[in-house]
């Protein structure tokens, strides 16, 4: 039967136990390749993955927690599974039937999202609270991975670059329900097509990503591209946040917590100034994990909710950017508490 109302009822979470200092990285630092302090200012420490471990390991670990506290009879009642792997290691289709079968369920919408970046975990919400109102499906798994910092960035032709030095690996899950008991509030998903596929990825010398070559893959950055990601970053995601704000009833300074994808300290302190907000509503997990892309949010809500930053009824907007700003999305939840 459906339903108006869904609930994001839970998260949880998972960092791979290989902790990597930031002195890892400064020890190849290249000179020739200095860049945009503001996009590049590397975190203390972030985690990676583990030789072999797989996107189906890291949302088996992110989602144990909550199998804990709720007991494995919830995945009985997962009609819906949606899965966001940065890096996916199954060719074409992703690793969402991986994580199915990880999991021991066969959702009737299995879907892999490869779009949506860094606020891909906001882009689940919008597909899965629709399909939640609009059918007899029961829940919805939501699933992040960011499974690329680890081989991607240190490589070592890659490690000795600033990029290298920001991204972390880790996972989030979320739990979404017809219920009242957590409402999602609204969400505003704004699709920026003109501005997609200009975080390229290169290689020296050039080449597709799928053909065979010496050279290694990384993401191509210039003084010029790195400017106007910043300040289309710095735009988009106010304005969704503001967006939302607008249609609940609601001014931006009245948020209990804001939660963000953490892409660097500058996004961070700029976006809650636009938000008029003190940094004590604004959890972040950037000194501790880096850039987690796509696992940012739900990893740093999970923590939040864990230190006791966000007590029942508070409304939290989780809002985010993602790659050069083709995509920003705002979320409001009247949390329930877990």
């Amino acid at each position: 039967m459906s339903t108006d109302t869904v609930s994001l009822v839970d998260v949880s979470s998972y960092l791979p136990k290989n902790r990597v200092t930031a002195d890892y990285f400064t020890r190849y630092a290249s000179p020739e390749d200095a860049i945009s302090s503001a996009m590049f200012k590397a975190p203390p420490f972030r985690s990676h993955i583990a030789p072999g471990e797989t996107p189906a390991d890291m949302a088996e670990q992110a989602i144990a927690p909550m199998l804990e506290r709720r007991g494995t009879d919830l995945l009985d009642e997962v009609d819906v599974l949606i899965v966001h792997t940065q890096m996916p290691e199954t060719f074409i289709v992703g690793n969402g039937g991986e994580i199915a079968e990880r999991l021991g369920i066969a959702p009737e919408w299995l879907i892999d999202l490869h779009n949506g970046g860094c606020a891909a975990f906001i882009h689940a919400m919008k597909v899965a609270r629709q399909i939640l109102m609009s059918s007899d499906a029961r829940s919805a798994l939501i699933v992040t991975v960011q499974n690329a910092a680890g081989p991607i960035f240190t490589q070592d032709q890659v490690r000795g670059k600033p990029q290298a030095a920001v991204p972390g690996d880790g996972a989030g899950v979320g739990l979404l329900v017809k219920s009242g008991d957590s409402p999602i509030l609204d969400i505003e998903a704004r699709h920026l097509p003109e501005f997609a596929g200009q975080m390229t990825v290169v290689a020296d010398p050039p080449r597709k990503y799928w053909e065979a070559g010496p050279g290694q893959l990384h993401v191509g950055f210039t003084e010029s591209k790195i400017a106007k990601v910043l300040a289309r970053g710095n735009r988009i995601v106010p304005e969704a946040a503001h967006a939302v704000c607008g249609r609940i009833g609601v001014r931006s300074e009245e948020l209990d917590v804001l939660v963000t994808n953490q892409p660097n300290r500058a996004f961070l302190r700029n976006w809650r100034d636009a938000l008029q907000l003190p940094i004590e509503r604004h959890p972040d997990t950037f000194d501790e994990c880096g850039n987690l892309f796509a696992a940012g949010i739900p990893v740093t809500f999970d923590q939040a909710v864990q230190a006791g930053r966000v007590p029942a009824g508070s409304l939290v907007m989780f809002a985010g950017f993602a790659h050069a700003g083709d995509f920003a999305a705002a979320a409001a939840v009247r949390w329930g508490g877990r």
